[in-house]
C-alpha cells in the first residue's frame, strides 16, 4: 500500500478516475494515510452502501459522480455531484447509493 500511496505524490489526479465500479459492490482506495488524517476514494455500485456506523473523527463526504443518500442521525440527506457533506465525530450515519457514485472521504484525526 505505501508504494501505491507514494506513486499518487506530485502528480496531478483526478479522483474519479481512480476507481472504478464493480457490480453489487462498494469499492475504495486509501489515496493518503498520515497521522493527521486519511483521503479515501470510494466507488459504489447502484443499491449499494455503507450500513449504519459513526467514526471517532469528523469526515467530509464529497460527491464526484452520481447520488447518494447519506442519512445522518436519522436524517436523510441527497447529495450529489459537487455536493459535500460533513459526517460529525460519534454520529451514527450511513450511506446509500441512489444511482452508481463516487465520492472522496476526508477524515480530519484531532
Amino acid at each position: 500500500m505505501a508504494d501505491d500511496l507514494q506513486s499518487l505524490k506530485g502528480i496531478v489526479i483526478k479522483p474519479v478516475e481512480l476507481i472504478q465500479y464493480q457490480e453489487g459492490s462498494v469499492v475504495s482506495r486509501m489515496i493518503t494515510y498520515t497521522p493527521q488524517g486519511t483521503i479515501t476514494i470510494f466507488a459504489f455500485a447502484k443499491g449499494s452502501g455503507l450500513s449504519e456506523h459513526t467514526a471517532p473523527f469528523d469526515a467530509v463526504l464529497s460527491v464526484l459522480e452520481g447520488t447518494a443518500q447519506v442519512t445522518l442521525d436519522g436524517t436523510a440527506f441527497e447529495v450529489s455531484s459537487e455536493e459535500l457533506i460533513i459526517l460529525p465525530a460519534s454520529i451514527p450515519h450511513t450511506v446509500h447509493a441512489v444511482e452508481a457514485f463516487k465520492m472522496m472521504l476526508t477524515m480530519i484525526h484531532a
